[in-house]
């Protein structure tokens, strides 16, 4: 597989989002790069947009730019909003285009809205994890919503 910049990495956060015992599950797109036709939970890529126009502190930096684009992209995507965005596990893969991708996973608890398919996807649904097991899911999904599963029930995952 070519890699097209060696130190270059697109950054991307999803999120699994919990609510009465379910889990909000997208339909991507036919035309995306990666894993088209694929379940998975809401997210998407960091934009520069993202923070660019914010306040910096004196070294120029800006913080939480990760969750304010992934409540972006959650919203976007699956027309929800989450309450606190919690840290679950993190992924590297290359997608076929050569473009390496760092995903920072999170977990969370459903807060408002009425869950829809956004532009990338062309479907949603609420799953139990058992129900979730009948979805064509991007590899590695179904073990991201197994440990928030475990979470929720009290079950250290480490």
């Amino acid at each position: 597989m070519e890699i097209k910049d060696r130190k270059l990495h697109r950054i991307a956060a999803t999120a699994v989002i919990h609510k009465d015992g379910k889990y909000v599950l997208l339909k991507r797109s036919l035309e995306e790069k990666a894993f088209p036709g694929k379940w998975t939970v809401p997210g998407g890529n960091m934009e520069v947009d993202d923070y660019i126009n914010l306040p910096v502190n004196k070294a120029g930096q800006w913080y939480n730019v990760i969750e304010k684009s992934l409540r972006r992209e959650i919203m976007e995507e699956a027309n929800l909003e989450v309450d606190k965005l919690n840290y679950l596990v993190d992924i590297t893969f290359i997608r076929p285009d050569g473009i390496p991708v760092v995903i920072l996973s999170y977990w969370a608890e459903y807060k408002s809205g009425e869950a829809k398919a956004g532009e990338d996807n062309i479907d949603y649904a609420w799953a139990t994890l058992e129900e979730a097991k009948n979805y064509d899911l991007i590899e590695g999904i179904l073990e991201e919503i197994e440990m928030v599963d475990k979470i929720l029930k009290g079950v250290d995952i480490k």
